[in-house]
């Protein structure tokens, strides 16, 4: 619905308990933390006198759903501020996490969870994922709840589609007034469904939703292929079209090898002023070139059959994905082509 959506908390705080794999000594963003931390405790320790590796400073993130009440927990998400080397068997120290408008609604606090570690010892380092990053699950409590509304002055409902589309928010309206009544939805747009609540159902909201939810509809399917180029993954629905296009996809490799050698001169008795050791480099440059597949997509082929038959011819992933977009150039690759 309008209105409906996640809000982002933000905190600063304190990780303590690592061995000996946190901030740096000299990082005083970490001193001065800590020493406000102890202040809290009546503890006076002025910042230059805070020499622990044990402790790091880091932010912390969380989402406060929609609908959130008093006492919710909310996964929260830690990432090292500063220098430290690793967070692992670290505890976060009560952080509490502010909204954008500056107010605090949730308060964090727990051991923390890292899916990776990093040991190093004399110049050796053995590192798995990123161990900086950590996790608390339910680490957050809610002190503020949200409050979202649901009406308007006008007594109307507006729900937004995920995916905006012109055909889809047409056919919900009308599936609507065809099941709840002639004229209660309107499609205002094409991500949004105007729907009147009635003076009966107003003191049963959720009874009147949960009669809108249930309504079926078929929404309107945009051909999408999604190509990632970093992970050479190809995803795309079994019954995208192609039009008749040919393809030919060559290799064209080439390999620059630099020698270099020093020339020495033959030196009988005593070398005159001008001789000089010389550096000679030598380039060798090698071009090859190999056909490529040659395809001939005949008419209403779908992309998955042209998957199957570049994999079949050893077209490799990334290769696969140069075709698509040059299917794409050519106007005959009737689907949205989305890069990641």
């Amino acid at each position: 619905m309008r209105g409906w959506r996640d809000n982002a908390l933000v905190g600063y705080g304190v990780v303590t308990g690592l061995a000996g794999t946190g901030d740096s000594p000299t990082n005083r963003t970490t001193r001065q933390a800590l020493a406000n931390v102890f202040s809290q405790f009546n503890l006076t320790v002025a910042p230059e006198q805070v020499q622990s590796r044990n402790v790091a400073v880091v932010m912390v993130t969380a989402a406060l759903p929609t609908f959130a009440r008093e006492g919710d927990t909310l996964d929260i998400a830690v990432t090292s501020a500063g220098d430290a080397r690793s967070l692992v068997g670290g505890s976060l120290l009560m952080t509490p996490l502010k909204a954008a408008n500056g107010r605090v609604y949730a308060l964090a606090q727990g051991p923390l969870s890292v899916g990776g570690y990093r040991y190093d010892a004399n110049g050796n380092v053995v590192q798995k994922n990123h161990p900086t990053v950590g996790s608390v699950p339910s680490g957050a409590t809610v002190e503020v709840g949200v409050t979202a509304q649901i009406v308007n002055a006008d007594q109307n409902v507006t729900f937004v589609l995920a995916e905006p589309d012109y055909t889809t928010a047409n056919r919900i309206a009308a599936a609507i007034n065809r099941q709840l009544g002639s004229g209660l939805a309107k499609a205002r747009d094409a991500a949004g469904i105007e729907i009147h609540v009635p003076d009966a159902n107003r003191e049963q909201l959720v009874n009147y939703l949960t009669q809108i939810e249930n309504v079926m509809v078929e929404p309107d399917r945009r051909a999408k292929v999604v190509i990632n180029e970093r992970t050479g993954t190809v995803v795309s629905g079994g019954d995208v079209r192609i039009s008749k296009v040919a393809i030919s996809h060559g290799d064209l490799k080439i390999s620059i090898a630099t020698q270099n050698t020093a020339s020495q001169p033959l030196i009988i008795g005593r070398g005159g002023a001008d001789v000089r050791t010389a550096i000679v480099t030598n380039s060798r440059v090698d071009v090859d070139e190999q056909n490529g597949p040659g395809y001939l997509a005949p008419n209403n082929d779908t992309v998955a059959d042209l998957v199957e038959s570049l994999a079949k011819l050893k077209t490799n992933t990334r290769d696969i994905i140069s075709i698509l977009r040059a299917i794409k150039a050519a106007g005959a690759l009737h689907a949205e082509l989305v890069v990641q």
